[in-house]
């Protein structure tokens, strides 16, 4: 078995634009042990919360739900993660962008358990870190094409993690005072 390699912190340029403050606030060289914590932070989190306590919070009219936030992770790791392996496999046609709004009304989160999102969202951390934990040391730097912006592999990488804890951060200023 090879030993697994490291992707290097993602410059500027290597990602889109405006996740340069939440990456530039992720700790570490090593998007595989970011993931893995960053998994832990968010785990440890909605493992306060249950189903009842969370229906239908939301802190303003038209924002999303607990729940819809948790489905919103699991959908943006899926699109990021399959970025993140077409550039490493060396796609050079531009991919697209997706909107979230529409994932989040069409996924229907409030109709689902927050134990089954866990599950998908633990399944779908543990996809991703096989994926990126898979990559060969040349593979971290490719560049690709992602909704308008260069992005690289590691990029990409550190954009699932940076991404979920910016929504972190709002679940803790915004929702969770409310359910004091």
């Amino acid at each position: 078995m090879s030993k697994r390699s490291i992707s290097g912190r993602p410059e500027v340029g290597e990602y889109s634009h405006e996740l340069n403050a939440d990456i530039a606030g992720m700790p570490g060289d090593d998007a595989v042990v970011v993931l893995e914590a960053v998994r832990d932070e968010t785990l440890a989190l909605f493992s306060k919360l249950d189903d009842n306590g969370i229906r239908a919070v939301s802190y303003a009219p038209g924002k999303w739900t607990i729940k819809d936030i948790l489905q919103h992770l699991i959908d943006d790791e899926r699109i990021y993660a399959y970025r993140a392996l077409s550039v490493a496999r060396g796609e050079q046609s531009p991919l697209a962008g997706f909107d979230e709004f529409l994932y989040a009304r069409e996924a229907k989160a409030e109709d689902r358990t927050l134990a089954a999102l866990l599950d998908e969202f633990r399944s779908v951390r543990l996809a991703s870190v096989s994926l990126f934990g898979s990559l060969a040391e040349e593979v971290w730097e490719r560049r690709g094409s992602s909704n308008g912006h260069p992005v690289s592999v590691r990029g990409l990488a550190f954009h699932i993690a940076a991404h979920e804890r910016h929504h972190l951060q709002v679940l803790r200023e915004r929702y969770l005072p409310l359910l004091d």
